[in-house]
């Protein structure tokens, strides 16, 4: 009867709980990280770069002139920017 029951909380130990808790410390670890200029994305959709990092508050600017003021949490992830990616040169023959 035991045994049964340890290998049920086994399987979902490795198939929940361990991927569950790796996740959250990979989103502590982005949030911790985020810098001014990082482009993010936040967990209603919008997308802005950061102008402004207090220790819970995140100022989004969204368009020229318009800023939001978020909470760090509510950041998803952090957009691919074009400075972030290898450049690629055009071979010329």
């Amino acid at each position: 009867m035991l045994v049964p029951m340890l290998l049920i909380f086994g399987v979902m130990y490795l198939l929940v709980i361990r991927p569950q808790s790796k996740r959250a410390k990979d989103t502590q670890k982005m949030l911790s990280e985020l810098k001014k200029g990082d482009e993010v994305v936040t967990t209603g959709g919008i997308i802005g770069r950061i102008s402004g990092i207090k220790d819970t508050e995140i100022t989004l600017q969204v368009q020229e002139g318009v800023r939001l003021r978020i909470q760090r949490s509510a950041v998803t992830g952090r957009l691919k920017t074009s400075s972030d990616s290898p450049k690629t040169e055009a071979k010329t023959s």
